[in-house]
């Protein structure tokens, strides 16, 4: 059985504005990359708040490295929780260099020796004595990293640690920070609202809304089997369509598809069908129609309106150019398996 790093149960939290917890347990494996995502205000940020300890909850507990951090009977301040924090503006004391910088919060006669390694496992060997206003953000931001884990801490929390980066500068960074945490196997929680970094960056994904968890599971489950129609919607650009559930699979509009999960005979559903699963070919007889085709450099985005009036989206390689207004023949692969959520009545 796998050890615990770190656990939550019941954690609940309330604030006049958005934030909000509401009963939100999480455990997190010992050794693994947790990706926690969830829209701006799900309450992302506060749930690292209440692990670092610098806010309390209403209800609920904590245990970090297997001890009770939080609990109705007790309270262990930030300092003694063995945490460590990467901020999304790095944090670094501009007037110490990278050394001073690393150092800080090290203990014992051989803290130079504890810098030096740090220095050595995220790349910066010859920069001890550079100062911060020296470095690029993707170097401000290994030093960053290299602070927050010289105390070996039980959990590394990483608050959107890239959003300072810009584009080019951030897939190279997230690629150094996943190989820094995999070599140093080092326990976090990175945190981000941005989906294809989740799905990166994680051994595992939690996907957070309105205070709560909506599912956790390695990222191919997460995306290709959301448990929640949120999680269908938010982990990809998806459409969610109705149909009917018959002995041969689930009858739409846009023809017979089949069911990741168990339904019955005549159950109303809706499927939720990914921009990348569906192909598009011109098609003069065809009731569904291109309204718009957004171009994305590598690929393109096409929003069709299907006869029904319902519209749908189809992710096409660049190379493959329909304009507005043209009739197209909607297609899936009819062997593939689509998660499908039962209509209440």
């Amino acid at each position: 059985m796998s050890e615990i790093a770190v656990r939550c149960e019941g954690l609940m939290k309330s604030f006049a504005e958005a934030g909000a917890l509401n009963g939100l347990s999480l455990d997190v494996v010992k050794g693994e990359i947790l990706a926690l995502i969830g829209p701006s205000g799900c309450g992302k940020t506060t749930l690292l708040r209440l692990i670092t300890g610098v806010s309390k909850p209403d209800a609920g507990s904590i245990e970090v490295g297997g001890r009770v951090m939080v609990s109705p009977e007790k309270f262990v301040p930030p300092e003694f929780r063995r945490v460590g924090m990467v901020f999304q503006n790095y944090a670094l004391f501009p007037h110490l260099n990278v050394a001073a910088n690393i150092a800080y919060g090290l203990h014992g006669a051989d803290r130079g020796d504890q810098v030096s390694a740090m220095l050595q496992l995220v790349g910066l060997s010859g920069y001890a004595d550079r100062m911060p206003n020296e470095l690029s953000g993707g170097e401000q931001q290994r030093v960053a990293l290299a602070r927050a884990m010289g105390p070996r801490p039980d959990v590394l929390l990483l608050d959107e640690p890239f959003s300072n980066l810009d584009s080019g500068q951030r897939v190279h960074v997230r690629n150094e920070v996943r190989a820094i945490l995999r070599m140093s196997g080092a326990t976090a929680i990175f945190v981000t609202h941005h989906q294809e970094e989740a799905l990166f960056m994680g051994d595992r994904i939690a996907v957070q809304h309105q205070g709560s968890i909506q599912q956790v599971g390695n990222p191919g489950d997460v995306f290709g089997n959301p448990a929640t129609r949120f999680v269908a919607t938010f982990m990809g650009e998806t459409d969610l369509l109705p149909g009917e559930v018959t002995a041969e699979g689930v009858q739409t509009e846009i023809g017979l598809l089949q069911s990741t999960r168990p339904v019955k005979v005549g159950d109303q559903v809706e499927v939720a069908v990914r921009a990348d699963d569906v192909r598009i070919a011109p098609d003069p007889t065809s009731g569904a129609i291109v309204l718009t085709r957004e171009y994305r450099g590598m690929v393109n985005v096409y929003r069709i309106r299907l006869p029904s009036g319902r519209f749908i989206h189809s992710l096409q390689r660049h190379t493959v150019r329909i304009a507005p207004a043209t009739p197209v023949r909607v297609l899936m692969d009819p062997g593939h398996e689509l998660a499908c959520f039962i209509n209440s009545n």
